[in-house]
């Protein structure tokens, strides 16, 4: 039906039918954001993680003496990503698979973080949100931009009006802005005007004083560096930015450990090439490749990396299938392709496209093995592939879906899912036998 919409009304009217609800959502909850200071978050990747440290300073700020910071705002804070709804130390599931929901929904949690007390919500906010005006009448106070790399586009169009819908957000936005320095894209953001305006880089992240980060890889210095620039902009001392993000002990289906050893087996959201690679890098690369081994047991010579992956269907940028596989090719031992949320697609032929780019990397300089590739549709048999596969000090990365909660099918059909919960279930069985 969307779809359809799509191709036969014209895109002025879309965009007029996508603006009055917005207002209209707006007005029904008595518009909420009005009488809150609102922060939103927008890229391509790091928007989820960068969202859950804003929230935990400020929730740890709100906890805190006022005297700790250089002014005596009190902080009760509202969050929404693609992970959760929070208000206050009240906390649930996003079960939407919307990152960013429709107005009605964002109005009416707004008009709760309202009610409940709340002075402050940071909202992560996608381009497509953006594109039916999910953005309006939210007030918004500070824009954040992580990074961007081509996303959805044939959604937009082309990468310069995907990144066009993107610094929407800055237009709306007049008070603070704060920009990733490093992105090449940050001077189209700069030229957004602001009442303060701040950039932060990885030399910025890596000098961040005595900070001792639970959270892996580099990209999450980033997003804890965007998170301190937000704090700053409030007056939040950097002993509050401290305690909160060194207490993090992670983010859910971010980077998440779910089985330390024998080997180890890392559950993580990415979908997109830059944050798979990003994710590869810092297993292929770093110290952390290879599990705490179990006393009196030995690593193999060479621990291996072992991946699972898939692509989301729905006419999603196929352009990216085969260039996720290649990603695989270059930087995994072993490859696992599976299903992932197939949507109306044909998921088999989903798989052959990302297994193609992943067969047709030679051996490289990352990875001097060729790759093996395992086709297998079912997720919970390519899970369990991995992990019979997997060694004592080997890694399993797991990718595509982090902390989700279903599988998106045909017809709107979704199964109840959590990669998590089918790691754990299938270890349980490798153990028994």
């Amino acid at each position: 039906m969307k779809n359809l919409l799509r191709k036969f009304v014209p895109s002025f009217l879309l965009s007029w039918y996508h603006f009055a609800w917005a207002g209209f959502g707006a007005l029904l909850y008595g518009f909420p954001a009005r009488r809150m200071t609102v922060i939103g978050v927008t890229g391509t990747n790091g928007k989820s993680t960068t969202v859950e440290m804003i929230s935990k300073i400020f929730l740890e700020a709100g906890r805190s003496d006022s005297e700790e910071s250089s002014d005596s705002m009190r902080f009760k804070t509202a969050s929404l990503s693609s992970i959760r709804f929070q208000i206050r130390d009240k906390t649930w599931r996003n079960r939407l698979k919307m990152t960013m929901p429709g107005r009605f929904v964002i109005q009416r949690f707004l008009r709760q973080a309202v009610d409940a007390g709340c002075t402050h919500a940071v909202i992560e906010v996608t381009s497509e949100g953006i594109l039916q005006h999910r953005h309006r009448f939210l007030n918004f106070h500070t824009a954040v931009f992580t990074n961007l790399s081509p996303e959805h586009i044939e959604r937009h169009g082309s990468f310069e009006k995907y990144r066009e819908a993107k610094g929407k957000l800055f237009q709306v936005a007049k008070k603070v802005h704060v920009i990733n320095a490093d992105d090449k894209n940050s001077s189209y953001f700069l030229q957004f005007p602001a009442e303060k305006v701040l950039q932060y880089s990885l030399s910025d992240a890596k000098n961040i004083p005595d900070f001792h980060l639970k959270l892996l890889g580099e990209f999450n210095l980033y997003n804890a560096a965007a998170a301190l620039c937000v704090a700053k902009s409030f007056g939040v001392s950097l002993e509050i930015c401290k305690r909160a993000l060194e207490n993090m002990e992670g983010v859910p289906g971010r980077m998440e450990e779910v089985i330390a050893h024998p080997f180890r087996v890392i559950v993580d959201y990415a979908f997109t090439p830059a944050a798979l690679e990003k994710v590869y890098k810092t297993f292929r690369e770093g110290a952390v490749l290879g599990a705490e081994l179990p006393s009196g047991s030995s690593a193999p010579q060479s621990p291996k990396l072992i991946c699972v992956l898939g692509a989301a269907g729905g006419g999603r940028d196929r352009w990216k299938r085969p260039v996720l596989g290649k990603l695989a090719g270059t930087y995994c031992d072993k490859i696992i392709v599976t299903d992932e949320d197939p949507y109306e697609e044909d998921p088999v032929k989903i798989m052959e496209q990302v297994a193609s780019g992943a067969e047709s990397i030679s051996i490289n300089q990352q990875n001097p093995h060729k790759s093996a590739v395992f086709k297998i549709l079912d997720r919970r048999e390519a899970i369990a592939q991995a992990l019979s596969l997997a060694q004592p000090g080997d890694t399993v990365v797991i990718t595509g879906k982090g902390c989700e909660d279903s599988i998106a099918q045909k017809g709107g059909k979704k199964i109840p899912w959590d990669d998590r919960e089918v790691v754990r279930e299938e270890m349980d069985k490798i153990k028994k036998v």
